[in-house]
């Protein structure tokens, strides 16, 4: 009884066995990724691979460079007190608007064993604060900034490239600038001012950005993330750079023909930018390109390309 009862265990576990097997076949088969899609049976049982592809068309590529910078007034005026001493008060603060002329603050500049009259600080120029203000009580003399006035309605932004790429900085280069205190908004600047030097230390050459328009959000002072454009490649057909399959040294696509197969093209390639790349040679535009699952084809394959559908042919009407 025992060995009848183990016999039949073993056949169970084999069956079990042999069951799993065939599952994971079956899921295997379904795979569907990027470098290989499935497969079927065609007409006289010919492999059909499935595949997505893309129409290749004429695009312009424009080529940019990532930095930071700060939002900054641009005309700024260090306002000095005229003697030295103590700042006995304050009128104002960060972001306060002045006018030419007014009292921003006081300057003490008596001394033990003296007394003087306080000695009002003058606004030079009309704006707003755009530094915190000295504190009540701190010591001053006739070179040190109590604030500093600016232009707050026409802020701009700074900032710094890297020296590789100073041959391509020029005023009216486009730029994006996005703020921290607004993610995801886009705001639209250009280069008003190369500095005509490299900073010998950091290696990089600071450029002056001019927003398009005027926006409140905008602050003097904060962190900005810009998308500076450099140069833009014109004229030439562009595709996905995953849509490249490399053999040795050569570049090649797989285009896809009107009656379902595929051709194998070595192809020229010119300038890229981030996931799209120029073809510039043996490609014409409006073929569809083969995007995803060209690592499973070869040189005219029948393929089932699943983004370009074929369109339904309209009965004709019959007569009555």
């Amino acid at each position: 009884m025992e060995e009848k009862n183990r016999t039949g265990i073993i056949i169970l576990a084999a069956l079990a066995v042999t069951a799993l097997a065939i599952v994971g076949i079956q899921l295997t088969n379904k795979k569907d990724s990027k470098g290989m899609m499935g497969r079927g049976r065609g007409p006289a049982g010919t492999t059909v691979v499935t595949v997505r592809s893309q129409e290749a068309a004429v695009q312009t590529l424009k080529d940019y460079v990532l930095t930071n910078g700060e939002g900054e007034s641009p005309c700024a005026v260090e306002v000095d007190p005229s003697v030295r001493g103590k700042v006995s008060s304050v009128n104002v603060m960060l972001g306060s608007h002045v006018n030419k002329g007014d009292i921003i603050a006081y300057v003490d500049p008596s001394e033990p064993g003296s007394n003087y009259a306080k000695s009002p600080v003058i606004a030079p120029i009309s704006g707003s604060i755009v530094s915190t203000p000295s504190k009540v009580g701190a010591k001053v003399s006739t070179t040190t900034a109590l604030t500093m006035i600016g232009d707050i309605e026409n802020l701009q932004i700074s900032a710094s490239v890297p020296e590789r790429y100073v041959a391509e900085l020029k005023p009216g280069l486009k730029a994006q600038i996005g703020l921290e205190a607004y993610p995801g908004v886009i705001f639209n600047a250009s280069v008003s001012r190369v500095s005509p030097v490299v900073d010998k230390t950091s290696r990089t050459k600071q450029v002056v950005l001019n927003f398009d328009k005027k926006d409140s959000r905008v602050n003097a002072g904060m962190f900005a993330k810009v998308k500076l454009f450099t140069s833009e490649y014109k004229g030439q057909l562009v595709v996905p750079k995953d849509s490249l399959v490399q053999d040795d040294d050569n570049s090649y696509l797989f285009v896809v023909n009107d009656n379902s197969t595929v051709t194998k093209r070595t192809v020229k390639l010119g300038k890229s930018v981030d996931t799209l790349i120029q073809v510039t040679d043996n490609l014409m535009a409006g073929e569809r390109v083969v995007t995803e699952g060209m690592l499973s084809l070869s040189d005219g394959a029948s393929v089932n390309d699943i983004s370009n559908p074929k369109p339904v042919e309209e009965k004709a009407n019959e007569p009555l």
